[in-house]
């Protein structure tokens, strides 16, 4: 065989093998996301008008997130913090308005002693969904509950609601969130 008709047969073989190479880690890279990003990675694609430009945006999130220092809370701060909680949502009795909005303070709080930015809502939202993707969506509800609070224009059962998903994401903050398991992994 001429060496012209080897490197016809090499050439196509090695392109067939790169591309298939390729896509393989492709197919890994978003599998990844979409395990830790959870509904996070559906919400992404849609908003972002696509898989690849989606999955840039959370390759960015996951880089900035493993820049920030996230850190564990001790037992006498996650003890503060319960009884802080604790008290807000006594509070939502005599004054419902008043407790999802202190609720929400708290989360901040939270997010900013366990290491998280809290300059603004959709930083926040990003920073979050690294890690607690599968509960951002709780945080997004309260949210959009205490901006109608601010307004007087929530109903009761939505501020009971509010405060039930703060309390999601407030929960997960409080223990570890998952940080322990990815720092080792």
């Amino acid at each position: 065989m001429s060496t012209g008709t080897l490197l016809a047969i090499i050439i196509p073989v090695a392109v067939v093998l790169v591309v298939l190479a390729a896509g393989a880690v492709l197919v890994q890279r978003r599998r990844h996301l979409r395990e830790r990003f959870g509904p996070e990675y559906e919400r992404t694609v849609e908003d972002a008008g696509g898989r690849l430009k989606a999955e840039r945006d959370l390759s960015a999130r996951e880089r900035r997130h493993d820049a920030l220092e996230i850190r564990p809370l001790p037992g006498s701060v996650r003890d503060r913090y319960t009884r802080d909680w604790e008290n807000v949502q006594g509070e939502f009795v005599d004054r419902p308005e008043d407790a999802v909005q202190d609720a929400d303070i708290l989360v901040a709080s939270l997010m900013r002693e366990r290491g998280y930015p809290t300059e603004g809502l959709e930083q926040r939202l990003k920073d979050l969904s690294v890690e607690h993707g599968r509960t951002l969506e709780h945080y997004r509800a309260a949210h959009d509950v205490n901006q109608l609070s601010m307004k007087h224009e929530a109903t009761t059962e939505q501020l009971r609601g509010a405060m039930v998903h703060y309390r999601a994401l407030f929960d997960e903050l409080l223990s570890d969130g998952g940080q322990a398991r990815h720092a080792r992994a």
